[in-house]
């Protein structure tokens, strides 16, 4: 598929926006609380959001626009499925739950923290991709909670939504915290290499002692004068 794409010279930027505009219609799902629709939907979004990439890179047609590109709306395909699941916990129905809607909101803003503190770090350091609740991940675990949401359904393995947002809410931010720390003893650790660079470069500078200024040839100045 990557290859026929890639051939058919398909603008990969086109893929990335069909597969943000795949990720509306799955928070729309989400929303009206198909939730097993909503799961599949979000499978055939992030294939989408795996080609792109791909197809760029085969093609030859891979720009520093397309990457910005990519990146910010993954954010927006976030933000989408998360507001859609927070209308649906707060509409006025048998599953409404206001603390749904809280764990809702904080994945929502924690997963966004974990992608800018990524991008702003690797302005200061080369790569800051640690902790272990990145996008993919996320998406998994809502593709696990929407499968295996069956309203009614008695089943300990089904009806799964709550737990994942639980996980999505706790990992994200603890995530967070974990790039905020790298980030901090990463740079830490290139200043004082800096630091022991310039101290290095200083010193035989200061090892080679006080200029010494030529002495005067009183025995010339001597002989000159008679």
């Amino acid at each position: 598929m990557v290859r026929g794409l890639a051939y058919g010279r398909i603008n990969p930027n086109l893929l990335t926006v069909i597969g943000v505009a795949i990720n509306v219609g799955c928070g729309l799902l989400f929303g009206f609380g198909y939730f097993f629709w909503a799961g599949i939907i979000l499978i055939v979004a992030n294939l989408f959001d795996m080609l792109d990439g791909q197809v760029a890179r085969l093609s030859g047609r891979v720009t520093r626009f397309g990457g910005f590109l990519d990146s910010s709306l993954d954010r927006l395909s976030d933000m989408v499925v998360f507001v859609g699941l927070m209308v649906f916990y707060a509409r006025d129905t048998e599953f409404h739950s206001t603390l749904n809607v809280f764990l809702t909101g904080a994945a929502l803003m924690g997963s966004v923290m974990v992608s800018y503190t990524s991008a702003r770090a690797e302005s200061l350091i080369p790569k800051c991709d640690v902790g272990f609740l990145r996008r993919p991940e996320r998406v998994v675990l809502l593709i696990i909670g929407a499968l295996t949401t069956h309203p009614g359904s008695q089943n300990p393995f089904l009806n799964r939504m709550p737990a994942v947002l639980w996980v999505l809410a706790v990992g994200s931010y603890w995530t967070f915290a974990h790039r905020m720390y790298h980030t901090w003893r990463e740079v830490n650790k290139a200043d004082a290499e800096r630091l022991g660079a310039a101290s290095a470069a200083a010193a035989p500078a200061s090892n080679a002692g006080p200029e010494r200024r030529p002495e005067p040839d009183f025995a010339r100045n001597a002989g000159a004068t008679h």
